[in-house]
């Protein structure tokens, strides 16, 4: 009895002694690491987050990245607002308004541009192709179908809705009271597309790349750039980027974002498994992803500067419909010196 009772006793000091070496060399790396909760919605837009992360490359840096998916830039700039958030990838628009409210965030690179498309199907899709312009276009489907026609975009505020209205308006002088335009997330607006409940939908990929899969006579009826060149679509942003740590945040997620760029545009393939865990696996398929990457890998930017133009025309545009009250300096809200002294 007392034998076993010693030999458990020398056991328990072993296990002791071995979990005690184990802290030690442990703990040192563990407390070295930053935990980072950023926020994104699910396109593919923001791909390198998913490469990132998948990669393990965050580890590292010394960055423990939380990712918190939101379905619209404009949900996920309430917790930023709320100082729940870190950084953010997710549409430029919402962090004008964000920033005109005093929130602390700066965008520091670009993740993608052109995102945004118009993808249509049935009557309207029909009376676009045979129509001289979309002005005509829902004229035409107006009179024929006795109704305006329905079109998917995300919550007011947000840049597929605005993008939407300004081509429309600004680019086509089309009235936007002669359509309906519905609010709704993505996967609500995906959904809306191919169940018939609308028209046509703003989207990005992969959506996109699923209609055309689930409805074949679907069509594209804008394309990114006919919506607007260099269209402003996520971007990478910091908050308290003037801080000591929210500095090391962005400039650690930074290099990784510029690394994770370049492994899309140069070896797709070895982003797919990433962007399909991230984006549905069991609702899409890698060849799905695979063909919306392939198609897209031109519209991953990284230099913000290629964006400002196009964002200040929205903002103006948000203005000019009252869904922003204040004109932020888009300048402001862009720390172009920081994506330059990594990059040079």
């Amino acid at each position: 009895m007392v034998f076993g009772a010693l030999m458990v006793l020398t056991l328990f000091w072993r296990a002791l002694s071995v979990f005690s070496i184990v802290t030690v060399l442990i703990s040192p790396a563990a407390a070295s690491q930053t935990s980072v909760k950023i926020g994104y919605i699910p396109v593919l837009g923001s791909a390198q987050l998913f490469v990132i992360d998948g990669e393990g490359w965050a580890k590292e840096e010394g960055l423990n990245l939380e990712l918190i998916r939101f379905q619209a830039g404009t949900q996920a700039i309430q917790a930023l607002a709320a100082g729940q958030l870190d950084a953010y990838l997710a549409g430029v628009l919402p962090l004008l308004v964000a920033r005109a409210k005093g929130v602390d965030v700066r965008v520091i690179a670009a993740a993608a541009i052109e995102e945004l498309q118009l993808v249509g199907r049935g009557p309207l899709a029909g009376a676009v192709a045979s129509s001289v312009d979309i002005k005509s276009a829902i004229l035409k489907f107006t009179q024929e179908q006795g109704r305006k026609p329905k079109i998917a975009a995300q919550p007011q505020g947000s840049v597929p809705d605005t993008l939407l209205r300004y081509w429309l308006e600004i680019e086509n002088s089309v009235d936007t009271q002669s359509i309906d335009i519905v609010g709704l997330d993505i996967d609500a607006a995906q959904q809306a597309v191919l169940a018939g409940q609308v028209d046509a939908a703003v989207l990005r990929e992969p959506a996109l790349t699923v209609i055309r899969d689930r409805l074949p006579t679907s069509k594209v009826l804008v394309t990114g750039r006919q919506f607007m060149p260099d269209q402003p679509g996520s971007v990478l942003a910091i908050y308290g980027l003037g801080t000591a740590n929210g500095a090391e945040i962005g400039e650690k997620l930074l290099r990784l974002h510029l690394r994770a760029t370049n492994l899309i545009k140069t070896h797709p393939d070895e982003a797919v498994p990433f962007i399909l865990k991230a984006l549905g696996a069991g609702i899409l398929t890698e060849a799905q992803i695979r063909r919306a990457l392939t198609g897209t890998t031109s519209s991953f930017v990284t230099d913000p500067a290629q964006i400002i133009e196009a964002v200040a025309k929205l903002q103006d545009f948000e203005i000019r419909l009252g869904t922003v009250k204040t004109a932020t300096p888009v300048a402001d809200l862009f720390d172009l010196d920081f994506y330059r002294r990594l990059v040079k």
